[in-house]
């Protein structure tokens, strides 16, 4: 397996202090463990959402995109999750890693300096072309949309 090279940078200067670097929290895990770069607690009241940013921005190589997840505990323990998962940090992007929570909880839910909020996957970009055709090959699906194949 090849090693991704991706060149992080700081913007909050408690980074690598009270505010932790992406890590990964177990031997084989997907993704890297972000967290909450605000200077004070932050209360996320059931319904609201917010902009939460991590303190840091990458450099993504080109042929990659940076997979913005939420994390699992957080969802069934709080209902905390991702307004747009999974997000995607383009190759191109050099602005701080942002992550948008949203409460879907019944309870406020408060956002703790430092506290993990997201997880940042790599995965690779594959080039396509789109074509313009006059008809699409048929397949015993057909058009059958959500609910189509059962239960």
């Amino acid at each position: 397996m090849s090693v991704v090279r991706i060149e992080v940078a700081a913007i909050d200067a408690r980074l690598g202090r009270e505010i932790p670097w992406p890590a990964r929290m177990s031997e084989h895990a997907a993704g890297y463990d972000v967290a909450a770069a605000v200077a004070e607690p932050v209360t996320l009241e059931p319904g609201e959402r917010v902009l939460v940013p991590c303190g840091f921005a990458m450099a993504v190589p080109v042929g990659y995109e940076v997979q913005v997840r939420p994390r699992s505990g957080l969802a069934i323990k709080h209902g905390i999750g991702l307004l747009n998962a999974p997000g995607t940090i383009d190759a191109d992007y050099r602005g701080e890693v942002r992550v948008i929570l949203i409460n879907h909880g019944n309870a406020p839910f408060v956002i703790e300096p430092g506290m993990r909020v997201a997880q940042l996957v790599v995965a690779s970009v594959v080039p396509a072309t789109f074509v313009t055709v006059a008809a699409l090959p048929a397949t015993a699906r057909g058009p059958g949309g959500f609910g189509s194949t059962g239960t």
